[in-house]
């Protein structure tokens, strides 16, 4: 059998540009070589596109200074990547992209317009799955459908921090302290501030309008912080739930990737039927977003009354060494090599459906 080529994307323009070379690593390691060539596309936060020669050159940051520019063709015709160096193009097919791109141009829909735009298959959520899931605002107007409960929200723009006093006014009137502060559109917790009082409301939305122009204050939930990882196409299936424990005040990025003390707990002991409740709804919010391949889907349990309460989903979550959503479905099972592996297939079976004309393995 012949092998397939998966181009492995990383980087990129996010915040969560550091993370997303983490868990690139991660699946690069795990793919099948025996069934598959591996080109690496990393981007840097300037938006350049390199064609990168090994894992090693990933970890120690070397493959920022490749000379080999690398870019998917948006021509059909072609699929493939095009490899320019200097006055020189190498077409180099390829029949698959794994994007291990996180946040901003990596899961809101914009890179896989470029890859329908190509006809390449693709893993992960298709543009408008991404697009919705990856604008909290958008996301809540979609769950409010299902009647699944969230927390309060305030959705505000940028532009109306113009006049500070009359936003601040209008969210003290809907929500009381404390309160959390989230730029609507960013990963990994990027721009999300806890306030106690007017001043820390006041700097919490300047602070998410550097990442976003539509921003959500939010009531604080009372509630432990769990996860749940969602795997399929059709027919969806859900892991089990995972527990986070925060090392600090809340999780944000510094907990979750900079502080050894922040900790997983896989399987954690939840009041009444709330894991199934949690299973059930990570299903249905993946479904209704039109959801394809992977996402994870985040909960909090409240503390007094044990009620599951929405909070978001990630359709591109992270695949490093700490990440919740490999890990759920290890103690599934499912090992990396596996998992990874399942996620390509599901991106021939995607473009087979929709008409494409991939094969799967």
């Amino acid at each position: 059998m012949n092998k397939k080529t998966v181009a492995v994307m990383f980087g990129g323009q996010s915040s969560e540009h550091e993370i997303s070379c983490v868990s690139a690593t991660t699946i690069i390691k795990n793919i099948n070589t025996d069934l598959y060539r591996i080109i690496m596309i990393g981007i840097t936060k300037g938006g350049r596109w390199i064609k990168v020669h090994s894992v090693e050159d990933i970890t120690s940051g070397k493959w920022k200074n490749g000379t080999i520019t690398a870019v998917i063709s948006p021509d059909a015709s072609q699929k493939a990547v095009l490899l320019i160096e200097g006055n020189k193009v190498v077409i180099e097919k390829i029949d698959v992209v794994f994007p291990a791109l996180h946040g901003l141009y990596g899961e809101d829909g914009t890179v896989q317009g470029l890859f329908e735009l190509a006809k390449l298959p693709y893993v992960g959520c298709g543009v408008v799955s991404s697009g919705v899931s990856m604008d909290k605002l958008f996301t809540k107007i979609i769950v409010d459908t299902l009647g699944i409960k969230q927390a309060k929200y305030v959705a505000v723009l940028k532009k109306e921090l113009e006049q500070i006093n009359q936003v601040a006014e209008k969210i003290e009137q809907k929500l009381d302290y404390p309160m959390f502060i989230k730029p609507s559109n960013a990963g990994s917790s990027r721009g999300v501030s806890k306030a106690r009082n007017r001043e820390e409301l006041v700097t919490g939305l300047h602070t998410a309008a550097e990442h976003d122009r539509k921003i959500l204050a939010e009531e604080t939930i009372n509630g432990r912080e769990v996860e749940c990882a969602v795997l399929g196409g059709n027919e969806p299936k859900a892991s089990g739930v995972g527990e986070i424990i925060a090392a600090a005040y809340f999780y944000d990025y510094d907990a979750k990737y900079n502080n050894e003390e922040s900790k997983t707990i896989l399987s954690p002991v939840l009041p009444g039927n709330a894991a199934e409740i949690i299973r059930d709804y990570a299903v249905k919010i993946f479904k209704a977003v039109d959801g394809y391949g992977l996402s994870r889907v985040d909960f909090f349990v409240e503390r007094e009354t044990g009620e599951v309460i929405f909070n978001e989903i990630n359709t591109l979550p992270g695949f490093t060494g700490i990440s919740m959503y490999p890990m759920l479905w290890e103690a599934k099972g499912i090992g990396k090599p596996q998992l990874v592996d399942k996620l390509l297939q599901l991106a021939f079976t995607r473009a087979a459906e929709s008409g494409g004309e991939a094969d799967v393995l």
